[in-house]
């Protein structure tokens, strides 16, 4: 399992409310069995969260039956690396903390294209003013 980040670090939690990851443990941490490469961390936008939704990957509704509360602007996620980049594509990305999205996130996305849409977000937002 990888657990550095793209800056070469140790990878950092992404989000624990809602609880993130593939394993559901905080963190874009990537194993054997996450195909789709659950490893950047991004901070949910309506624009993201709707362009999402347009391409078959609702991430707005809950779905009570894989314990999923459905993510809301400013909910920290880890979303599959290739997903990220179709909304980059399409001019819709979402911001990145780059301390908490593995380095496996760079087998698809290269590292320039993340630095410029990175995010420095603290993980209590209460402090956010």
């Amino acid at each position: 399992m990888t657990k550095c980040n793209v800056l070469g670090g140790n990878l950092e939690p992404c989000g624990t409310d809602p609880v993130t990851g593939f394993y559901r443990d905080g963190t874009c941490t990537v194993g054997p069995q996450d195909v789709g490469l659950h490893a950047i961390c991004a901070v949910m936008t309506e624009e993201f969260l709707a362009h999402q939704r347009s391409v078959g990957n609702d991430l707005s509704t809950p779905r009570p039956e894989w314990h999923f509360p459905g993510l809301v602007p400013g909910d920290r996620w880890c979303v599959v690396a290739a997903r990220w980049l179709q909304a980059y594509d399409a001019g819709v990305a979402a911001p990145v903390v780059l301390a908490a999205t593995s380095e496996m996130a760079l087998e698809v996305v290269p590292l320039e294209v993340l630095q410029a849409h990175s995010v420095d977000v603290p993980p209590d937002l209460s402090s956010i003013e």
